[in-house]
Formats: structure tokens, sequence, C-alpha cells
């Protein structure tokens, strides 16, 4: 099929739905598709087969966009909406696939050209508008509700990256159009050696030392103020905290709390890393890390830390527990203490190890490239046929 992508992404940089974006990519080149990509003017290109990226024009002057809804976006997202009906009115579609609010745009584009629409639906709008903290106006949320329940009734299908939103649209009354894509494919590792470019353990931690890892963005719903906390409580055990990601800004934000804990040296900050050197740090882990304290989807992390065979600790909330279970994983609630008690239950007893391979054998069993590639093609297959 000729798809049309809409992607109001900085495409390529490593960050959340921009990930998700390059798998779905990959994948839709192997099933043979061509695919435009329609995107903002920041980014790194990616190549695959089939595939044309398509910017829209730097005239703003915009040289960074931060995660999460922005006033930055408004204009950008005005300049996608040009280019993306341009390019429906001079080619030939079979697809147009959307991603974040770009599916407003979309499912109109969808109606006028009469081509059927599929939604990568990777968060609820409204919930953003919210956990982001980007308004408090009840009535700027509830249009937005009112929007993305439009978005939902006119697409022909729906991809969903959680059970959390497989629930909201089964709410909504829309459920029989959803199929569930957890984002668990993993890039493939640096061809370069490793010892060439990357740190070894010496390198991190002292020989008697434990490694814990985190590895995202230090947003404030991720809970690397809460992960600090607990590392002020664990001043005398063995560990130290390797933090994969973030700009150097917040790590300097970060390194500043550090200091004020008194808690400097227990830190090694990595800073912003090519995704395929991710796998490489959680290989040096003795136990992985996620203190979210708030928001509904599953982070990505959570699919390469399973597939890791590493015990996990992660907090006792709907973020994770969707996918983890006790089984699984050391789960804690959300304050210093218990985060510090989970942590050191996961590296100084059995019960880590334990855990950490059962949720290996897990994900062999339930995130396969096979089973995306399936769910994936079903999704377009379904869009097409339902219009």
């Amino acid at each position: 099929m000729k798809i049309l992508m809409l992607a109001p992404e900085p495409f390529f940089q490593p960050r959340g739905t921009p990930i998700s974006i390059y798998f779905r990519l990959k994948i839709l080149s192997e099933l043979g598709h061509t695919v435009d990509l329609i995107t903002y003017h920041l980014g790194e290109n990616k190549e695959f087969p089939g595939l044309r990226i398509l910017r829209i024009p730097d005239i703003l002057g915009i040289k960074k966009i931060k995660i999460g809804p922005s006033f930055t976006k408004i204009p950008l997202d005005s300049l996608l909406v040009i280019k993306a009906a341009w390019q429906a009115m001079t080619n030939r579609y079979d697809l147009i696939f959307s991603h974040e609010e770009a599916a407003f745009i979309g499912i109109v584009l969808g109606r006028v050209f009469r081509i059927p629409h599929l939604y990568d639906m990777h968060s609820s709008l409204p919930q953003q508008l919210i956990n982001f903290n980007f308004t408090r106006s009840k009535v700027l949320v509830q249009i937005f509700k009112m929007m993305e329940k439009q978005v939902l009734k006119n697409s022909s299908s729906i991809l969903v990256i959680c059970p959390d939103l497989q629930r909201t649209v089964a709410e909504e009354g829309y459920g029989g159009k959803s199929i569930l894509l957890e984002n668990f494919l993993d890039f493939s590792p640096p061809r370069i050696p490793e010892e060439n470019i990357q740190p070894n353990r010496a390198d991190l931690a002292e020989a008697e030392e434990k490694i814990v890892v985190y590895a995202g963005n230090f947003q404030s719903y991720q809970g690397v103020s809460l992960l600090l906390e607990a590392a002020a409580e664990m001043k005398n055990d063995p560990v130290k905290f390797v933090l994969v990601g973030e700009t150097p800004q917040g790590v300097s934000r970060m390194k500043q709390k550090a200091d004020a804990y008194g808690i400097s040296d227990k830190f090694y900050f990595t800073g912003q890393i090519p995704p395929q050197s991710v796998p490489h740090y959680i290989s040096l882990a003795d136990t992985l890390v996620s203190p979210r304290i708030s928001g509904t989807n599953t982070p990505l992390k959570i699919y390469s830390f399973l597939k890791s065979g590493k015990p996990i600790v992660a907090t006792r909330l709907w973020t994770h527990t969707q996918v983890l279970n006790d089984e699984l994983s050391i789960l804690v609630d959300p304050d210093a203490k218990n985060l510090a008690d989970g942590i050191r239950r996961a590296l100084f007893t059995q019960e880590g190890e334990n855990k950490g391979k059962a949720a290996q054998r897990f994900a062999a069993e339930n995130y396969s490239s096979e089973k995306y590639r399936e769910k994936l093609n079903n999704a377009v297959i379904n869009a097409v046929k339902k219009h």
C-alpha cells in the first residue's frame, strides 16, 4: 500500500513517540509498504526501503520542542496541516496513518479524499493536558475529550500501545476497532565494538558496588527526584546509580539535587546517548528501576527491562501494573523508603534473581518481533477493509 503518515514530532529524536514511529516505519517497510512521512523540521533522517521523509519548512526558527503538549506545536502543526493537505491532493494514497494530535488532521483528510484512516494512539490527549500540567481549564480538557471521541469514531482502525488506552477506547464504544500493539521492539546494538565507544563496568562503579540503572528522560512524572531520595536512604549501601538519558540541562538539575543530598558520589549520568547504546547499560546493571509517580501509559523501557532478565523495581502504580506483577518484578509504594527497600531486595536477595528470570521467560513468550509484525499488519489491513 501507499501510506501517508502524519507525525507531529521531531523525527528522529530518542524520545517516546519518535521511537515508536521508528519501529512502525521499519516494519511497514519490511511488509513492502511505501510511506510518505510528514513530520517536523527537526530530527535525524532515517532510511528504510519505501520511506520518504517530507519535513515542514523551517521558517519559524524553532530549535527545540519539549516533550508533551506545548504552544510551540501550534504553528508547527499548522504547517503540517498545509503540507499534508497538499500531499493528499497531489498523490493517491491507500491509507492515512496518523500519530498523536495529527489524528485530527487525518480524519478530515480521510473524509475529504475518501481514504481510510488508522489512528496510532500513543496517549489520551485530554489526559496529556492534565499529566503535563498544560492547563487547568476544564472547558479545554472537555473540548479535547470531544475531539478525541470524534477521532475514535471516524478512524477505521486504532492502534493502542497499552491496556489502559485499550480500556479508554472500549469505554468510548470503539473497542472493536482497536488492536493492542505494545512498543516492545529494541534497537540493534552498534556495529562498532562496544569497548571502543562505551564504558565498561569498572568505569561506572567500584568492584564491590552494585549497579542500579534508570533509563529515560527526567520529566517530573518519571520520578527521578524520588529515586534520588531513595538513594539518600541508601547512603551506606554499596550501590551506584547510573542514570541513562536526558539533556545537559536536565542532568545539571539532578546533579544539583544529588549534591544537596550529599550523594553525588553515588551517581553516574550518561546524558543523552543513541538508543542503540541503551542496551549496553542495561547489560551492566544488577537491577533496573522505574520510579514513575504518575501517568497511565506503560513506559517503553519496561519491555526492554523484562527481556533483559535483570531484576526490576517499579512503583506499584497502574502505569506499571498493567504489565508488571509481583511474580515478574518487585513492586513498591511510591515513596523513598519503600523504593530503597525494594532496590535492596532486588540487589541483595535471591528474590531479585528469581523474578528477573521469570520476567525474561514472560517476555520471550509475549513480546516477539513476529507478533509485533502480525499485529501491525492486521491494523493496516483492518483499516482498509472497514473503510
